[in-house]
């Protein structure tokens, strides 16, 4: 006897525990909307980002037609497409959640190495970290990787393993846009060269000044490669990867030095400057939260 549940069974189950989820068809994309709600004519629904007054019964609308209402998922126009689906999908931010959609071995290797430990889905060809709490979502924050909240979908493939973290700081730093970088006739500011690392700033650090210094240039290199985009993000992970490194240490460590010495490098290539000294001031605290 064939025990294995129906899409439409597991949709209800989730949708029982507050998941809003829809179907998705062939090629795992959500059916196309009907005639009436075609090319969003309709006006869209409320809950878009530009609220409209659609009411339509059938999973017009993409992300915006996921419910938890087991009424509208058995009635008669959800009933053809149940049919069809190949794949459930759930709206993250409607649950309260936010998932970091990890394309491949590299982007899953990155975090990893940048983010707080938290549940993990595995995927075809990598993984999607879930934490709790709702943000907005944007594609292609780091080679690879998306984060899907807010306005999206994303595949349900099963529960994960791990306790569910609360949604970081690190996460949210990787949504926040950075400010259109000017052309290359300058830069949105110019600081003042930064006072170097040294002793005289880290009384309390265990390193030598000579492995602190190693590891400040190759980070700051790596922000200075970053010409053309994605400078602000990368001073954000140089400066959580080189906090963490003095998790340890008794202090003071003299990272408010460092940071500046990160800035520095992310204004040279265009980052403005308020922006750059959120993301580093972002990075620092993380290091923090992570080790806390």
């Amino acid at each position: 006897m064939n025990t294995t549940p129906s899409q439409l069974d597991v949709a209800l189950a989730l949708a029982a525990a507050g998941v809003p989820v829809l179907p998705l068809r062939a090629g795992k994309v959500p059916f196309g909307n009907c005639r009436t709600c075609k090319d969003n004519a309709c006006g869209g629904r409320p809950n878009m980002k530009s609220a409209g007054p659609c009411r339509c019964p059938a999973p017009c609308h993409a992300w915006a037609a996921a419910t938890t209402d087991p009424h509208a998922l058995t009635s008669p126009a959800w009933a053809a497409v149940w049919r069809e689906a190949v794949a459930i999908a759930y709206h993250p931010g409607g649950a309260g959640l936010t998932v970091v959609d990890l394309d491949n071995a590299g982007a899953a290797a990155w975090a990893r190495a940048t983010l707080p430990e938290t549940r993990i889905v595995p995927t075809t060809r990598g993984e999607h970290w879930l934490y709790l709490g709702a943000m907005p979502s944007s594609n292609a924050v780091w080679p690879g990787v998306d984060v899907k909240s807010l306005a999206q979908y994303a595949r349900w493939l099963g529960p994960g393993t791990g306790r569910m973290a609360v949604l970081p700081a690190a996460v949210r730093a990787l949504v926040v846009k950075e400010d259109t970088t000017p052309a290359r006739r300058g830069v949105a500011s110019s600081l003042p060269t930064p006072a170097p690392w040294g002793r005289s700033v880290a009384t309390g650090c265990r390193h030598t000044e000579r492995y602190v210094r190693t590891g400040l240039e190759r980070g700051l290199a790596l922000v200075r490669a970053r010409t053309e985009s994605g400078a602000g993000s990368q001073a954000f992970g140089v400066a959580r990867f080189l906090a963490a490194q003095h998790a340890a240490c008794p202090g003071p460590c003299g990272l408010a030095a460092i940071g500046e010495e990160i800035v520095a490098a992310a204004v040279l290539v265009g980052v403005p400057e308020p922006y750059a000294r959120r993301a580093v001031a972002n990075g620092l605290e993380t290091a923090v939260e992570r080790v806390a």
